[in-house]
């Protein structure tokens, strides 16, 4: 009985072990890419969500319900984007994001945790966060091409379109009349 459990022991730890098998004909090298490259893109989208947030909760001034709503609407096309990114992960046998903790040491995106932050800085920064975030995902366009991966590259290609619609609107409440 000891050895049957004893060896028992041993099979689940190294089933523990094991890599995740690809899902899909992509190469194991093509899986680690992608995964990296997409969840270098989840922790960025995370941190822009959690920053949106953040200016969201804590808009002030005279153009406030339209930049409480802007921001919200903003935060819930970040938040959209999460699971995908992850699920796609998964689908080609990678492995995601686990904690904040993992996010965090991820995450390219810059906290801001001042405890007061001009309406049109906030607007300004966030512009500034989905123009390199545009930057980002085109890169991992880049990877997904390389490797053949026309799934990931797709969904991509939606929120390139997304992220530059967000930088627009941003970029417009912020410009100065003259």
């Amino acid at each position: 009985m000891k050895k049957t459990n004893s060896k028992r022991i041993h099979e689940l730890r190294a089933r523990r072990n094991a890599p995740i098998a690809t899902r899909t004909d992509l190469a194991p090298a093509a899986t680690k890419d992608i995964a990296g490259a997409m969840n270098a893109m989840l922790a960025d989208v995370f941190a822009l969500y959690l920053k949106t947030k953040n200016f969201h909760w804590h808009m002030s001034g005279p153009h406030f319900r339209d930049y409480h709503l802007l921001l919200d609407e903003h935060a819930d096309q970040f938040f959209a984007m999460t699971d995908p990114i992850a699920e796609r992960v998964r689908k080609i046998g990678g492995s995601t994001l686990k904690s904040i903790g993992h996010i965090s040491g991820t995450q390219r995106v810059v906290d801001n945790n001042a405890e007061y932050v001009e309406p049109l800085d906030m607007l300004a920064e966030l512009a500034d966060d989905n123009k390199t975030l545009a930057a980002r995902l085109r890169e991992a366009h880049n990877v997904c091409d390389e490797h053949r991966d026309v799934g990931t590259a797709s969904l991509i290609e939606v929120w390139i379109d997304e992220t530059e619609r967000r930088t627009w609107f941003l970029f417009e409440a912020t410009r100065r009349r003259n």
